[in-house]
């Protein structure tokens, strides 16, 4: 069985709050045939620590306004900001160093597991712009 749409829907909202904060290879994966305890993660990549915590800021606060107003049940890693793991229930968010990103290699990790499309709206924004001026 897939990822809910609630889990997709909050995958997505946070997919674009860290692309908004400049995050790097951002993927999300629909582990929920896989693992019992979520439907899917989101793994982002930042180039320094203030980054990680920016990114995670925006993440939490982007899912906070949702109508059903998304809070993580348990918080981890902030305090060292190298790598945050925000557990939401249906989605489980990791924002990471990008040295932790490459050494931990959790996309290898899940990569039997589907992959849950996402563009960025500001690339499809840009291209769109783009198009127009020619």
């Amino acid at each position: 069985m897939p990822a809910t749409e609630r889990a997709v829907e909050l995958a997505l909202t946070a997919a674009q709050a860290a692309a908004d904060k400049k995050a790097q290879d951002i993927t999300l994966i629909d582990v929920a045939e896989q693992l019992y305890i979520t439907d899917a993660f989101v793994i982002a990549s930042a180039s320094n620590e203030r980054q990680v915590v920016a990114i995670v800021d925006a993440i939490e606060e982007a899912l906070v306004n949702l109508p059903e107003k998304a809070k993580p049940v348990r918080r981890e890693g902030e305090r060292q900001g190298r790598w945050v793991l925000l557990d939401y229930v249906d989605i489980v968010v990791h924002v990471q160093h990008s040295e932790e990103r490459e050494f931990y290699a959790l996309d290898k990790l899940w990569k039997d597991c589907p992959t849950i499309p996402f563009v960025d709206r500001d690339m499809v924004d840009a291209g769109a712009a783009g198009s127009e001026a020619s």
